[in-house]
Order: C-alpha cells, then sequence, then structure tokens
C-alpha cells in the first residue's frame, strides 16, 4: 500500500453549530439591549449582524451586539470560519413598545412587567371583542389569556380578538405573561356582551387638555384692577388639577395679546379640550365681545382691542372635541347710541361654549371677599370647575350662585351660550391611545412656555453659600428665592439682596397688593432671606441675569462688606416663546384689509375709578361707566368693514 497519509486540516474540517441563539426581546423606546449569539467551530470565528432594513449593522462584528432600540427591528448574525463555512442564527425581534414606563424598576432584569393592562369593557352583540396586556421582558414574553379561570385556545398572543363576540363571550378575563425568569398576571376585567338596547353610551375623553388665561390690571390709561390677579392664579391651578396644560398670563398689550393667542392655538388640535380665560377690561359692540389690552388708548376703538368671536373661530378650525371660552369682564357698549348690526348665527360645529360673567349690556363686578380680591363670576366658577358634569351644568350653578349674591342683584347675571352636542366636562379623562407623536409635540411646546430655571447654589469668598431657587407665579412671572445655606468662619449679620438685568418692574409692588402676593409665593419656599419678583417675562428679549449682592460684617475687622455674583438664567417661562415677535404673516394674514378701516372718532370723558365703599364686600365695576355720552351719527360710528366676516364669528345674536 503506497500514498501519503492525508493532512490532518483535510480531514479535520467540521461545520459550524450555533450553540446559542439570540433572543426575542421586548423592551421600551431607547434601552439598552445586547443580543447575543454563541458558536463552536474550528479555529477562529468572525461575526457579522444584519437587521431587516439594512444590509450590515455597522461595527457589528462581535459575538454581542448591543443596541440603544429606537424602534422595533428584526436582526440575524452570520456566523464564519477561515474555511470560508457560513451558518446563520435564527432571526430575532426587538419589539419597541412606546409606552410608559415609570413603574419600571431602576434596576429591571428582563423579568416580565405589565404595562399596559386589559380594560373592562361593554360591547354589542355581534361586534368585534378586544382586550390587549402589553408587556416588557428579555427574553419577550409568552402570553396566555384565560376566562373564568380556564386557558383560552390559541389565545397567546397580547391581543385577544373576537371578531363577533356572542353571550358566550362574556366573563371574566385576565392575561398570564411569563418567560424563563418569572411570571406575572395582568388585573381581572370583566367583559359584557349585551343586546343593542342595553349598550351605554361611551363616557366621553379628551386628547389633551390646553388652557390659556390672561388677566390685565394694570392700564395705562383706564381704571386699574385687583382681582385679576388671585383670580387666575386661583383658576390656573385648578384646571391643572383637571390635567389641563396651563398658560397663565397677566398685563399684556395687544401685540402680547396676539401672540399668546397663536401660541395657544397651535396647541390644539383634533380631539383637544381648549379653554381660553379672561378677566380685565372689555365690551361688546354688535354682538362681539372685544378684550381691552393695558395699553389701549383712551378712548379705544375695535382695533385697539382683541376680538372673542376670533379667537373662538381659531379654536374651532383646529377641530377641538370643546372650546370654551370664559369672559369675567364687562359687556357695557362703549358707544351707547350706536345701533348694533344683524348677525346670522355662524354655521353648525358643535362642542362650543360661552360662559360670561354678565349678560348683554351690563358690567361685571369684583369684591374684596375675605381681604382678598376676586371677580364675583370667577369666585363661584372656581367653587364648582372641578365638578365632573356637563360644562353647562357646571356654568349653570355658577349662574345660580352669582344670582343668589345680594351684592349684585339686579346688576350682574351670567350668560351661558353653548352648541353643545356631547354631554362633555372639563373633568373628561385624557385619552392619548392614537395620539402619542402629536401629543409629544405639544408636550414640548408647552414646556416651553413654563420652564423653570433650576436651582443653584453660590459659594462667595467669605464662606457663605446662598441657594437660588425659583418658582413661578404665573407663565410671565418669576419669583427668585435666596437663602443663606451657611455663614462663613468670620462673617455674621448676613444679608442677601436681589436684582436683575436687565432691571423688570414688579407690578405687585403697590401697599394694597404686597399681602397678597405674598401669601402666593411664600408658600413655595421656607423663610428665604430674599425674594426678587420679575414680572412681564413676555417682554424679555435677552437673557435674564440674577444679581445676588450678599452684606456681611467681617467678624474680626467689624467692617461691613459686600460680595457680588451674577446668574446667567437665561429666558425663563414664557420668555422663551418671544411673545413680542408675532408670525409676521399670520399677522399680515389677519390684519389684511383693516388699514382701509375708515374709522370715526368716538369723543368720551376718561372715567373715574369707583372706589369700593366701606363695609364688607362692596363691590365696584371692573369698567367704569361713561360719565357722558357724545351725540354720534351713523357716518361717525365706528364702520365694521368684515361685515360679512360676522357671520363666521358670532354664534348667534
Amino acid at each position: 500500500m503506497t500514498g501519503s497519509r492525508p493532512k490532518p486540516c483535510q480531514i479535520m474540517i467540521s461545520e459550524i453549530v450555533i450553540v446559542r441563539h439570540p433572543v426575542c426581546v421586548c423592551v421600551p423606546v431607547n434601552h439598552k439591549v445586547t443580543l447575543r449569539v454563541r458558536a463552536e467551530g474550528t479555529g477562529i470565528l468572525s461575526y457579522q449582524w444584519f437587521s431587516e432594513d439594512e444590509n450590515e449593522v455597522p461595527g457589528a462584528t462581535q459575538a454581542d451586539l448591543t443596541i440603544r432600540a429606537q424602534k422595533s427591528q428584526l436582526y440575524v448574525c452570520r456566523v464564519n470560519d477561515q474555511f470560508f463555512n457560513c451558518v446563520f442564527s435564527e432571526w430575532v425581534k426587538v419589539k419597541v413598545l412606546d409606552i410608559d414606563k415609570s413603574g419600571l424598576p431602576v434596576h429591571w432584569q428582563g423579568e416580565p412587567h405589565i404595562a399596559i393592562n386589559p380594560k373592562p369593557q361593554t360591547v354589542r352583540q355581534g361586534t368585534k371583542l378586544a382586550l390587549r396586556c402589553a408587556a416588557f421582558g428579555i427574553p419577550a414574553p409568552h402570553y396566555q389569556w384565560y376566562r373564568n379561570g380556564q386557558p383560552l385556545l390559541n389565545q397567546t398572543s397580547d391581543t385577544l380578538q373576537i371578531d363577533c363576540a356572542t353571550a358566550e363571550h362574556g366573563g371574566s378575563y385576565l392575561c398570564s405573561v411569563s418567560n424563563v425568569l418569572a411570571e406575572r398576571w395582568s388585573e381581572p376585567v370583566d367583559v359584557d356582551v349585551v343586546q343593542n338596547d342595553q349598550l351605554p353610551l361611551a363616557a366621553p375623553t379628551a386628547t389633551d387638555k390646553v388652557a390659556l388665561l390672561i388677566g390685565n390690571l394694570n392700564y395705562s390709561n383706564h381704571p386699574g384692577l385687583m382681582a385679576p390677579v388671585m383670580d387666575v392664579h386661583k383658576l390656573a391651578n385648578l384646571l391643572q388639577h383637571l390635567h389641563f396644560r396651563v398658560v397663565s398670563l397677566l398685563d399684556l398689550t395687544r401685540e402680547e395679546m396676539l401672540a399668546a393667542i397663536e401660541k395657544f392655538v397651535q396647541l390644539l388640535d383634533k380631539g383637544v379640550y381648549g379653554l381660553f380665560y379672561y378677566a380685565g377690561h372689555g365690551y361688546e359692540h354688535a354682538g362681539r365681545n372685544y378684550l381691552v389690552p393695558v395699553e389701549a388708548p383712551q378712548p379705544y376703538r375695535t382695533e385697539n382691542c382683541v376680538c372673542v368671536q376670533r379667537i373662538m373661530l381659531s379654536m374651532q378650525e383646529k377641530q377641538t372635541a370643546l372650546s370654551v371660552i370664559l369672559l369675567d369682564t364687562c359687556r357695557k357698549w362703549y358707544n351707547q347710541s350706536c345701533i348694533p348690526s344683524a348677525i346670522m348665527p355662524l354655521g353648525p360645529s358643535g362642542n362650543t361654549v360661552y360662559g360670561y360673567a354678565t349678560c348683554e349690556d351690563a358690567e361685571a363686578f369684583e369684591v374684596q371677599d375675605g381681604g382678598k380680591s376676586t371677580g364675583i363670576f370667577t369666585k363661584y366658577l372656581n367653587m364648582h370647575i372641578l365638578e365632573s358634569e356637563k360644562v353647562t351644568h357646571v356654568l349653570e350653578k355658577v349662574s345660580e350662585d352669582l344670582g343668589r349674591d345680594p351684592l349684585v342683584t339686579g346688576k350682574q347675571a351670567v350668560e351661558i351660550k353653548h352648541t353643545l352636542k356631547e354631554p362633555r366636562s372639563l373633568a373628561d379623562k385624557v385619552r392619548t391611545t392614537g395620539h402619542t407623536k402629536e401629543l409629544h409635540l405639544r408636550d414640548v411646546c408647552w414646556r416651553q412656555a413654563n420652564d423653570l430655571p433650576r436651582k443653584k447654589r453660590l459659594m462667595f469668598l467669605c464662606g457663605v453659600e446662598v441657594e437660588l431657587s425659583f418658582s413661578a407665579l404665573f407663565s410671565n412671572v418669576l419669583v427668585a428665592f435666596a437663602t443663606v445655606k451657611t455663614t462663613g468662619p468670620h462673617t455674621q449679620d448676613c444679608t442677601v439682596i436681589l436684582s436683575s438685568l436687565p432691571a423688570l418692574e414688579d407690578i405687585f409692588s403697590r401697599p394694597d397688593r404686597s399681602e397678597e402676593m405674598d401669601s402666593l409665593h411664600l408658600q413655595n419656599v421656607d423663610n428665604p432671606d430674599c425674594i426678587l419678583r420679575l414680572c412681564s417675562l413676555q417682554k424679555l428679549k435677552e437673557s435674564l441675569v440674577i444679581k445676588v449682592d450678599l452684606h456681611y460684617t467681617h467678624t474680626d475687622s467689624k467692617l461691613r462688606l459686600t460680595e457680588s455674583q451674577q446668574v446667567d438664567i437665561g429666558t425663563p417661562l414664557v420668555a422663551s416663546c418671544k411673545l413680542y415677535r408675532r408670525n409676521r404673516a399670520v399677522k399680515d394674514k389677519k390684519e389684511e384689509g383693516a388699514c382701509a378701516q375708515s374709522m370715526g372718532k368716538i369723543s368720551r370723558s376718561k372715567p373715574l375709578l369707583q372706589q369700593a365703599v366701606a363695609g364688607p364686600c362692596r363691590p365696584f365695576t371692573r369698567k367704569a361707566v361713561c360719565a357722558a355720552k357724545t351725540a354720534t351719527t351713523r357716518s361717525n360710528e365706528p364702520e365694521e368693514n368684515d361685515e360679512t366676516e360676522l357671520q363666521d364669528f358670532a354664534l348667534w345674536h
């Protein structure tokens, strides 16, 4: 027998064997995931991972693939040896759920975590029944549905679906969720299958809730008001309890009001509840309501003010599920001899509500109640607004309470106008299913107007440490607090003084306001050493700098010394929205044709502020009565240049 023996390499080549395949996982968005493959073969093995939408995953040439999960994706790994043999692992899915992960443990190891429990349902016979249970898990969890304690055949996905429900499908359902680490059970839910005439109406829900609150009080050319401060502040807090995203603003010019309204309308969308509230001077003319900005001249004309019906139209154009406008303002015509225009009713759009503090051609009142100023309408509105009733029923209760108030009997009566076609309440739940992306965009936009500076610690050379913290009274009123946390080894009698660059006027510095304002912001911080109110942030066009001056006595020299530091806090709260710079395109479109108006002159003597008379809760008007009337003719009345638009702007006359 002749011939040479074969070389070892020619008979020892064996195929590659994957001894551990990667496993499917289900994780939240942005969760870090590691996929692992283990293989055996001759020589050195190499790896390359692939995804379903890419040829290769860049840099993925190890047995372990670590990714930051952004979207659901399929992955596979190819294993090669030096002899050009290759084998592929099983395809695995990284499933990404963009849902609430707030309950996920900090040190989660991959055991099943149920993020969505099934919801109880009442369905009609013959219709579709669907229950969902969603859970995170590494490996991805397995599902098994049960009815009345018995496992259901072939119901092993996260969604149980029955296309044609019958009476036998009623009962108690729950789902078992498990992987190799643990087993979890969903909450049990009841499913009722009923005849058509037995099915209750589904409760209305909102995809989101947004509110804009404006209070004007410090007028340049008209009597000042007291109540809007407390009214806006309290109403904002109550609406937040109802899960509204609230922007609250004080003392706005016309341009600032229009800019704020534009931002507010941008937050609205189909299915959203929108609420607009205004407290301040106002009036009604020709079936339209006008809001008076703080810089309005004396006398003012329609082009100096903001038309409420235009606001409602903008809200309706966004297809809101509920649009509410609440006006705590007068409705007395600014020219009593003017004949109103005929107004056609608005076309049916539904689910719009006007709540007026007073009826047509009447005044609204504010009072001193328990040492605090309040508009009588808003006083009773705040008493009922948290109630889970149809919004018009809430306003009816406000009307009844106000009607029993002896201070305004025969002077002020609430008026309600609406086209509500569904029993919608301000307390309705927010249901974001199917609207996650839109909700995220609104959240980013809303947070921009409510972003507070972070708390800061300042260490001075003398060894004194001062804490600087912030609170928002309104979306355009920031309060800065300075507190001495530690004193230096050679310091005593430390005092802190705060100031800002640029300087912002404190609109609440009047003695008759200081007590009310202190009661608001002192709820947020315990015993601060210095407080600085920063008002009218909507006018801020540059970064805001807080200057902290520390005054102290040196224990050795007994000299009174000063050290200073400056902190740049950027553009906080509504300052970042740049309300001083309206959208030019929107502005031009809305004011197109306004330049062609010929406005007659309305002469009017300057009204005097009717002071509160001594005695408990004596009212005074939000809008002073015109002291004298001037004879006018039709030729010098303010001309409504867009009379045809009145059909679109007014609900009815």
